[in-house]
C-alpha cells in the first residue's frame, strides 16, 4: 500500500510541479503526471493545474483535501500498470461518495511518465532556456515543443518560463519583497551595487553588488521578468531606471511619491526615452491596499504584479486597482 498524504499540505505550496519533475528525472524514477482538464462549477483550481507523485515526490493539489487522496490511489496505480486515467469528481463520477465541497464538477488526466521520456527531457530544457512550450499527450504518445500539434484524445498543457523578480534595494521594503517574491515561486534576486560581500540571509533569494546594467545583463530579462527598483536613493533609481526600461521586462515598477514622479521621469524623457515605455512604468509601485509597512508594500507589490500576469493570460483582462500614495 502507498504511504498516506501527509497531514499537512505543503506539498501543494508550489503551483509549478517541473521542478518535482526534474527532481524525478534526477533520480531516475518515474512519476504519475496529473493535469486537470476540466472545472464546471467554479471549482478551486483552474484547468491546467497539476500534480506530480512519484516515490517520496509529490507536488501540486486540485481540492484543499477534497480529492486527492483518492488521485493518489489511481497515480499509484498508473504508476504501477502505465495505463493513464480519466477521472471525473462531482457530476457524473463513478465515486459519489467523494464529492467538491464546493459543488464542483473537475476531470483529471493521469499518466506515467519516465525518467528517459524525450518530451520531459525537452520540457525541462525550456525551462532552463526560459522558452515557452506546449506538451501534447495521450498517455501513450507525448510530444513537447513550441509547435506541437494537438491529436484526438489528448491533452493540452502550455508551459511559460518561470517568472522571475528582480529587486533593486537594501531596506527593509526591498527585503520584503524579495522575500514574498521567492516565496511566492519567482526566481529572485537582490541587487545592491556595491552592497556586502555577504548576501541577505533570505531563502531563495540570490544577490548582485553589481551596477544595475551590469546586474540585469548578467540575470537576462524577458517579457516574465519583473522589476522592482526600491532603492531610496534618487541616483541608484535614476541608473536602475535607465536600465530596466529599456530592457524586455514585462513589468518595471518605481516605489516614490506620485508627486515626485514627473521630475523623476523628466531626466529619461530628456535623455530619449520612447514615451510609450514612460507610460508603461508602474509607480507608484503596487495595488492600493492602504499600508506602507515592508510586508504591506511587499504585498502590493507581489499582488500587482500577479494581477498583472493574469490580465494578460486570463479571458477577460482585468484592470489594476488605483495606486497608493508611496513615499
Amino acid at each position: 500500500m502507498r504511504e498516506p498524504l501527509p497531514e499537512w499540505p505543503l506539498f501543494g505550496m508550489a503551483d509549478d510541479v517541473r521542478s518535482a519533475l526534474r527532481q524525478a528525472q534526477q533520480r531516475k524514477t518515474p512519476v504519475a503526471l496529473a493535469t486537470l482538464t476540466a472545472v464546471e462549477g467554479g471549482g478551486p483550481r483552474p484547468p491546467g493545474t497539476q500534480m506530480v507523485f512519484g516515490d517520496d515526490i509529490l507536488a501540486g493539489y486540485f481540492s484543499g483535501g477534497c480529492v486527492e487522496s483518492d488521485v493518489a490511489d489511481h497515480a499509484f496505480a498508473c504508476l504501477a500498470d502505465g495505463v493513464p486515467r480519466r477521472l471525473v469528481y462531482g457530476e457524473g463520477s463513478p465515486w459519489p461518495d467523494i464529492q467538491l465541497l464546493c459543488g464542483a464538477r473537475i476531470e483529471i488526466f493521469v499518466e506515467r511518465v519516465g525518467e528517459g521520456d524525450l518530451a520531459l527531457t525537452e520540457l525541462l530544457a525550456a525551462e532552463q532556456e526560459r522558452r515557452s512550450v506546449i506538451w501534447v499527450s495521450d498517455g501513450v504518445r507525448r510530444q513537447c515543443g513550441a509547435g506541437v500539434q494537438a491529436w484526438d484524445g489528448a491533452i493540452v498543457q502550455a508551459y511559460d518560463p518561470v517568472p522571475r523578480l528582480v529587486v533593486f534595494g537594501a531596506d527593509p521594503t526591498a527585503l520584503a519583497i524579495a522575500s514574498l517574491g521567492a516565496q511566492s515561486g519567482f526566481e529572485t534576486t537582490l541587487v545592491r551595487p556595491k552592497g556586502p560581500e555577504t548576501p541577505p540571509p533570505l531563502a531563495g533569494v540570490a544577490y548582485r553588488r553589481d551596477e544595475p546594467l551590469a546586474a540585469l545583463a548578467a540575470i537576462g530579462t524577458d517579457a516574465w521578468t519583473a522589476i522592482a527598483i526600491a532603492t531610496h536613493n534618487l541616483d541608484l533609481d535614476q541608473e536602475a531606471l535607465a536600465a530596466a526600461l529599456p530592457s524586455a521586462a514585462g513589468y518595471v515598477g518605481l516605489l516614490g511619491a506620485r508627486k515626485r514622479l514627473a521630475e523623476r521621469l523628466a531626466p529619461l524623457r530628456a535623455a530619449g526615452f520612447p514615451e510609450a515605455r514612460l507610460q508603461q512604468l508602474h509607480a507608484p509601485i503596487g495595488l492600493d491596499i492602504g499600508g506602507k509597512a515592508p510586508w504591506e508594500v511587499a504585498l502590493s507589490v507581489i499582488g500587482e504584479i500577479v494581477a498583472l500576469r493574469h490580465a494578460r493570460t486570463g479571458p477577460e483582462p482585468r484592470a489594476a486597482t488605483p495606486k497608493r500614495e508611496t513615499v
